[in-house]
């Protein structure tokens, strides 16, 4: 507790150092047991520090106890919460409730949410937001808006799920020290990709390489109007690393991509037969941007549902898909919470509030790699437990993202990388990718802005 208590005063006082009078706001259990640790430790530091306290301390029991009796032991005080804040506090502490939450906060609890909401003070919580749901992220009732939470012992589930990133602000975690033979036993949720696995999965490359070792993308999409979607597509492979990237569309879309992507290589598709001669060629199919609905579109589909080669299907493909189920073991579906609840026919609340659940029924329904996008996308290839990707920010939510990242997946696929393994690092550097061009702002961030970063993130 001291250790969870002293790694919260120190993130506080980096992140915040210009507050020098803080409250904290303590609840019963463990994590108000923090609070009081915290608060002591803040006064050891010169902070000007208050304590609230939401439950009678003499109920308190255990660590809990201990560390109300020494906070008092060395002159703090304890005050009972009257239903205000102190007006000129520059932090607030948020020790109420902690990882074992399961009931919606009520009561003086949930007033108590809404004064520390209200305040203009920045928040801290100490290891989850008061109100989150450790393991699904859910909000229960009302929640604590913190700037910056600190956990602690393990990285908890629901911090990345649901609504949950919402509600944390930056997220820092301490292990306490506590050596790693003491979680060996715990089965995880699922993995967060990281920095080991992009070094694995984009190795440097040879000297005496040339572009037909690194693959031939075919793009297939861009119906009538809609030739936005491929060009982003094709570049995006390009720009991860394929070797080669040819487009099927539209018939009057083949000459302007020409002439704006000289690169790309498109042609002008009247028939689902005129794909033949391009999929000879392709190792790697990027499927569904600009597709469109039409009966164009209807006869693509079945030409590319019968073929068995990697792919990547994205937006209007997940469509069709979901009207025509089938299974393939060498495709990636990267559908949004919106597209995953027509694939199992589920409402787009129901694939936000268990997105662990949807994204192993989507693969178990789909076979192959299923990639669950959104705040925390996950990705699932059936088997030990499914990965997440914690990097990307509310800037990409914009038109044409799914399209960048279908080309991604596919230019990686094309360079040999497994299914799981392209799906994975193609959802990381598509969201690291977005961080580095978000540095001038998120709001305005377009999907084109992504294309000149991907080299620095490719090349780990």
């Amino acid at each position: 507790m001291t250790r969870a208590a002293a790694a919260s005063m120190q993130a506080a006082r980096r992140r915040f150092p210009n507050a020098k009078r803080w409250q904290v706001v303590c609840g019963a259990g463990n994590n108000g047991g923090d609070g009081y640790v915290v608060a002591r430790l803040a006064a050891h530091d010169g902070i000007v520090v208050s304590v609230l306290t939401l439950v009678d301390p003499e109920t308190l029991t255990g660590d809990a106890a201990t560390a109300y009796g020494d906070f008092v032991a060395e002159g703090g005080a304890v005050m009972p919460w009257g239903g205000e804040l102190d007006r000129e506090a520059e932090l607030l502490v948020d020790a109420i409730l902690g990882s074992g939450l399961e009931r919606d906060v009520g009561g003086e609890f949930a007033k108590a949410v809404a004064a520390i909401n209200e305040h203009p003070a920045k928040v801290l919580s100490v290891d989850v937001p008061t109100g989150i749901n450790a393991d699904s992220g859910a909000r229960l009732g009302s929640a604590v808006k913190a700037d910056l939470t600190v956990t602690f012992v393990g990285l908890k589930a629901g911090l990345f799920l649901d609504c949950a990133p919402d509600y944390c602000g930056e997220l820092l975690y301490d292990g306490l020290e506590i050596p790693d033979e003491y979680r060996a036993g715990v089965n995880p949720e699922f993995h967060r990709i990281g920095d080991a696995l992009m070094r694995d999965a984009l190795p440097p490359r040879r000297r005496a390489a040339h572009k037909g070792d690194f693959g031939h993308v075919l793009v297939i999409g861009g119906g009538e109007g809609m030739p936005g979607a491929v060009r982003l597509c094709g570049e995006a492979a390009l720009r991860a690393g394929a070797g080669l990237v040819s487009i099927a569309t539209a018939p009057s879309h083949a000459a302007v991509l020409a002439a704006t992507r000289p690169e790309l290589m498109p042609h002008g598709i009247e028939a689902a037969a005129d794909l033949e001669p391009l999929l000879d060629k392709a190792d790697v199919i990027a499927f569904g941007p600009g597709l469109g609905r039409s009966d164009w579109a209807r006869s693509l589909f079945e030409a590319v549902a019968a073929d068995n080669r990697p792919a990547a299907w994205d937006a209007d493909a997940l469509y069709w898909l979901a009207q025509h189920p089938n299974t393939a073991e060498a495709r990636i579906i990267t559908p949004h919470p919106g597209e995953a609840g027509a694939l199992l026919q589920q409402s787009t609340a129901d694939i936000q509030s268990d997105r662990l659940a949807a994204v192993r029924a989507l693969q178990q329904r789909y076979d192959g790699v299923a990639v669950l996008k959104g705040s925390g996308s996950l990705i699932w290839a059936g088997r030990d437990v499914p990965s997440i990707c914690t990097s990307g920010n509310p800037g990409m939510a914009s038109a044409g993202m799914g399209d960048v990242l279908t080309g991604i997946i596919a230019a990686l696929l094309a360079q040999g990388l497994s299914a799981e393994q392209a799906a994975m690092a193609g959802v990381e550097a598509h969201a690291r990718a977005g961080d580095i061009a978000a540095a001038k702002g998120q709001r305005g961030l377009i999907a084109s802005d992504l294309l000149a970063e991907l080299r620095t993130v490719i090349n780990p």
